[in-house]
């Protein structure tokens, strides 16, 4: 059997929980990821390619200035046509976002799942037939599973079988952050002490927190590691203990992480944070750094009223949060609470019972359903 997975996001942009999951789940699916299109050619056609963690990752390019129709319409045959070709048969629709709905309406799935990682609707630029897609979504599909708490409590009435599967951690990976300091060359003359993030650099961080900080505190130096999307870089701060490093491979984040005292989570506490449920929080604390938040509400419901992460409501509380962390005596009990916390959070974990779930729904599903076929041909 078949998965596709229809993202708004992009497999080759910030590894995050899409990755995670789908390239665990490549053990037992064909993995075919469709990805949103890009506007760039005379005439349309679909980039394939299968990555080495065994995902076809399927890139639909057309032409500029089309209607939502034509763009929709499009899609749909390329995709058809494709399938066609590849040989699905019996699949698993997998949704990132519901507004993959517009070009998937003539297929035909054995398994309708939305995971549900953001709510979408409270994003900069999002589109206005978003909360409506949503609608039709949770009502067509046959399981919803949730990236947070948060989203858990605003999704669980409105469909019968929701599943809360919160921010997950590759632990082994991020551990090695604890082998001591292996900077890579771009952060090694960054003098210390050094307060990092890592991650999507767009509404959601408030980046007047972030200049303040750096005003109080000219000594410390704050590392900002990630792309910069939806925003204008120029309203970026530019003191010059702000490093902006860019984006950075998922595999080399730990060794960026290594070189931190502490890392930070400067998000806005605006409707675009109110669901969300940062991965990074695990990740951060795999790594043994100390963690300082704003107060979205998931990371304090989970890591703050613990006692793990330091939670800080404005520029004076975070100061305080960091320096506490700077001056922190007790690591080693800090780190074995951590790791009481994180022993039962892992990708693996998450994927077996999501697995789980999905085959005891497929069980009950009326088999050979096929998408139906256009005329067109495959380009």
């Amino acid at each position: 059997m078949d998965l596709i997975c229809f993202s708004h996001l992009r497999w080759n942009f910030v590894y995050q929980r899409p990755q995670h999951i789908l390239s665990r789940m490549a053990k037992h699916f064909r993995i075919l990821f469709v990805e949103e299109p890009i506007f760039d050619t005379d005439k349309p056609y679909l980039d394939t390619k299968e990555n080495s963690e065994k995902v076809w990752v399927i890139v639909p390019h057309l032409q500029q200035g089309l209607a939502e129709d034509e763009i929709n319409n499009l899609q749909e045959s390329l995709l058809q046509n494709f399938f066609e070709y590849f040989g699905v048969k019996k699949f698993i629709a997998w949704y990132y976002t519901p507004m993959a709905l517009g070009i998937t309406g003539s297929f035909s799935p054995d398994l309708v799942v939305f995971d549900c990682m953001d709510e979408l609707s409270a994003f900069k630029n999002a589109p206005p037939l978003l909360i409506q897609r949503e609608k039709e979504l949770l009502a067509n599909a046959d399981v919803v599973f949730t990236g947070g708490s948060s989203l858990y409590e605003a999704k669980k009435d409105r469909h019968p079988e929701v599943y809360l599967f919160p921010s997950s951690i590759d632990k082994k990976h991020f551990e090695k952050a604890r082998s001591g300091n292996l900077d890579l060359i771009d952060q090694m003359e960054i003098p210390y002490p050094r307060i990092g993030f890592f991650g999507v650099i767009d509404e959601r961080m408030d980046i007047d927190l972030l200049r303040e900080m750096a005003n109080m505190k000219p000594e410390w130096q704050f590392i900002i590691i990630g792309p910069v999307v939806k925003i204008d870089p120029a309203t970026l701060p530019t003191n010059s203990n702000i490093h902006y490093l860019g984006s950075k491979s998922y595999q080399d984040l730990p060794y960026y992480l290594s070189g931190w005292d502490v890392a930070m989570m400067p998000f806005a506490m605006n409707e675009s944070t109110r669901f969300i449920s940062p991965t990074k929080t695990p990740e951060y604390l795999a790594a043994g750094k100390p963690v300082v938040s704003t107060p979205v509400h998931d990371v304090v419901k989970s890591y703050g009223d613990t006692g793990l992460v330091e939670i800080a409501a404005n520029a004076e509380e975070f100061i305080e949060g960091i320096q506490k962390s700077l001056d922190r005596k007790d690591n080693e009990q800090w780190l074995k609470n951590v790791d009481e916390e994180l022993a039962t959070n892992s990708w693996d974990i998450t994927c077996d019972k999501m697995l789980n779930i999905i085959q005891g729904k497929l069980k009950n599903q009326l088999p050979d359903n096929k998408i139906t076929q256009k005329e067109d041909e495959y380009v």
